[in-house]
């Protein structure tokens, strides 16, 4: 009780001092009232720490976060040289991440697959997978040609200044697509962070162990189960740098940039994160319904994996942790292990969407009238050739630029973006977080598996903390 009054006491003095140092800002941008710089700086502080007393009291992860984000944004706008040296805080926070990712998936798949589930059912599981996949991406992308269409955010751009800057293209045949699933060598798979390979090695692996005799079978599981839980508290241990890590990469990005470069591409930063909402609100949340999905539970439970995405602008950073969330909200951990890593390469709803729109958008800079079939071809091909780079940061950027020059298309607008494109990559990869926990939420339901396994005590743990 007393935690929730100091709770609300933290809250009413952040919204109190927000909206005093908006008047005060205001005023003196819009007024000419003199006010000294220093004075909006300390209110803003000020207005920080509130909200940081308010994460003291709540004791959640997620708040812990928020506040990470707003420390890192006021750091990286007062003093921007300072800022530039913390991306090494994020960058720590990312490469913790990526040593847990692959122990993780095999351990888990292998113990959900061998342990638990039929040969036939992972058959089955994946063929509904992709079926989902497949159909959300396409509303995906229709959405994202639509939005572009709409706001023609492309019309009237001026070729940048420093247009001359390489960008290395990359170009992608179907045969190429197809052999990137599967791997080579399964230790240059987890080094590369190949996370569909990695996927496809692990379901081999447990269905070859599956086969195995019982008594063979035992040891090798169990020592699988060992290992996740142990990822799974690796997991918990590295989320706790997570608000210093978001820190660092807002205050880098807010520091490197500015907010100065958004004014001249505001229409296009703002069509994108306009098509994502309607993808969200009229897309997302009917198909949530129709599965008959707790709605709120479901927000609470991507609300961490998603801030982390839209912090570090990876899908990467935030799998560990949407592993544990949607166990935590029900999903069986084989559905989670199966579905989830899948869903980065086969199911990029938000980068499908930026990909579609970003395509029309540079035709529409240059000039170019394309036909509805000419942008619809060129869409699909940029959703094909973007299969399995969801982890890689900025990757889109160079899927982009290869496939422009494919279709003889000027490259200098793909210059254009290069300025706002991590401000564009937070919300894609914030939506592709989010389209993969409700995919694997729809998929166990489907499977009518939601809800009839209780999730294991270390995930519960470390999700009420």
């Amino acid at each position: 009780m007393k935690n929730t009054a100091n709770q609300f006491r933290f809250l009413l003095l952040f919204f109190a001092l927000a909206g005093l140092t908006s008047l005060i800002w205001a005023s003196a941008h819009y007024g000419g009232a003199p006010v000294s710089p220093k004075v909006l700086t300390v209110l803003r502080w000020a207005t920080i720490l509130a909200f940081a007393g308010y994460a003291f009291f709540r004791s959640s992860l997620t708040t812990w976060i928020a506040v990470g984000i707003l420390v890192g944004a006021e750091i990286g706008y007062d003093w921007p040289v300072a800022a530039a040296n913390l991306q090494v805080l994020s960058a720590i926070f990312l490469r913790l991440i990526k040593t847990i990712i692959a122990p993780l998936i095999f351990s888990t798949l292998v113990v959900g697959i061998a342990g638990h589930a039929s040969i036939r059912q992972v058959g089955r599981m994946g063929i509904k997978a992709l079926i989902y996949f497949e159909v959300i991406t396409t509303i995906a992308l229709f959405i994202g040609l639509g939005a572009i269409n709409l706001s023609r955010a492309g019309a009237g751009v001026l070729p940048p200044a420093g247009a001359a800057q390489p960008i290395q293209a990359e170009k992608q045949v179907a045969s190429n697509v197809i052999l990137h699933i599967f791997p080579e060598n399964f230790a240059k798979s987890v080094a590369e962070g190949q996370v569909l390979q990695v996927v496809v090695f692990s379901i081999i692996f447990a269905i070859a162990l599956a086969l195995v005799d019982q008594k063979k079978r035992r040891p090798v599981l169990e020592f699988c189960e060992g290992l996740s839980e142990t990822m799974f508290k690796f997991t918990n241990i590295v989320m706790m740098f997570a608000p210093i890590g978001v820190a660092g990469a807002i205050a880098y990005t807010i520091g490197k940039m500015g907010f100065g470069i958004l004014i001249p591409l505001l229409k296009l930063i703002g069509t994108l994160y306009a098509a994502l909402l309607v993808l969200a609100l009229c897309v997302f949340l009917p198909v949530a319904l129709l599965a008959r999905l707790p709605i709120r539970k479901f927000i609470k439970a991507i609300a961490e994996p998603a801030s982390i995405a839209f912090a570090t602008s990876t899908s990467e950073a935030a799998l560990p942790r949407a592993m544990e969330s949607m166990e935590a909200f029900g999903v069986p951990r084989h559905v989670v292990a199966f579905v989830l890593p899948t869903g980065y390469s086969f199911n990029l709803d938000g980068s499908t969407l930026y990909l579609a729109l970003s395509s029309v958008f540079v035709a529409q800079a240059a000039g170019i009238h394309l036909s509805f079939g000419k942008q619809l071809l060129i869409a699909v091909t940029l959703m094909v050739t973007s299969k399995g780079v969801a982890g890689v940061r900025g990757a889109m950027l160079v899927i982009l630029m290869g496939t422009v020059e494919s279709f003889q298309l000027p490259t200098w607008p793909v210059y254009a973006i290069l300025g706002i494109d991590q401000i564009m990559d937070m919300a894609r990869t914030t939506i592709n977080v989010v389209g993969n926990c409700l995919a694997t939420a729809v998929i166990a339901r489907w499977e009518g598996e939601l809800d009839t396994e209780p999730a294991s005590p270390v995930v519960l743990e470390a999700m009420e903390s």
